[in-house]
């Protein structure tokens, strides 16, 4: 198979980079996802890359199975293999194997958007916030916002104490995340969060990911997160083969 067939002189040169991070920011429709897919394909079939130790992440579980589908036609090879998903499948796949070390039972449930609401609800009724004042709608992406930015509900709490409005979020935010322990349940956001503490608190799970993961992609770069970079920082820290695609004018 002739990988570089049909493509341009720098959509070659990210095909046939092998050792090392790599930066690919090109425009919409410029062929990024064709570069991956045959990049991936190169890997595998020429340079003898398993197909299970290589990470690849989208933002949609489609962006993921176009993915994959691309792959295939590339090459004969069991794209099932590759860990190709979203920062929350992904995530989910690491916590459903270890998350006993951090806490939690494997059998967690993930909190979908209403069972958050009528989590926050519980919440505001045992604080006794009123409905008018404090909507749940709006709490709930206070809270997600603290969680992407690493502000935990103690942080939150002293750092605006002396404003009543703001200590009472703080409150139904650490109270939102003691009730969700309780009931071993994630809501989405923690299953990045949880997930970069697990391989932050357990030497041995990292290690494992960090020798398993030889090649690691991530697609849409430009909208990760703090969280979502530092999840991906601490996978490619031993072989340092990550590549990263993006268009900042896409930008969120």
């Amino acid at each position: 198979m002739n990988y570089i067939k049909g493509l341009n002189e720098r959509q070659k040169e990210a095909v046939l980079h092998k050792e090392g991070p790599l930066l690919i920011m090109a425009g919409a429709g410029s062929g990024k996802t064709r570069v991956v897919t045959h990049k991936i394909a190169y890997l595998i079939d020429e340079i003898g890359v398993n197909p299970g130790e290589i990470l690849a992440i989208t933002f949609t579980n489609k962006a993921a199975n176009e993915m994959k589908v691309r792959v295939k036609n590339l090459i004969d090879v069991d794209v099932d293999l590759m860990w190709m998903g979203t920062f929350h499948s992904i995530c989910v796949r690491i916590l459903r194997r270890d998350i006993g070390l951090i806490g939690y039972d494997r059998s967690f449930s993930i909190y979908d958007r209403d069972d958050q609401i009528t989590l926050i609800k519980e919440c505001m009724k045992e604080l006794n916030l009123s409905k008018d004042m404090y909507k749940d709608s709006y709490l709930l992406s206070r809270i997600s916002e603290f969680k992407n930015t690493l502000v935990s509900p103690d942080e939150f709490i002293n750092l605006n104490y002396s404003d009543f409005r703001e200590r009472n979020i703080g409150e139904c935010y650490a109270l939102y995340e003691k009730k969700l322990k309780f009931y071993n349940a994630l809501d989405f956001d923690d299953l990045l969060i949880k997930a970069v503490q697990l391989l932050k608190e357990s030497s041995r799970v990292l290690k494992y990911y960090q020798n398993r993961f030889k090649y690691i992609f991530v697609d849409e770069y430009q909208d990760t997160n703090k969280i979502q970079y530092q999840l991906v920082k601490l996978l490619s820290q031993v072989n340092n083969n990550i590549c990263v695609v993006g268009d900042s004018d896409q930008a969120i």
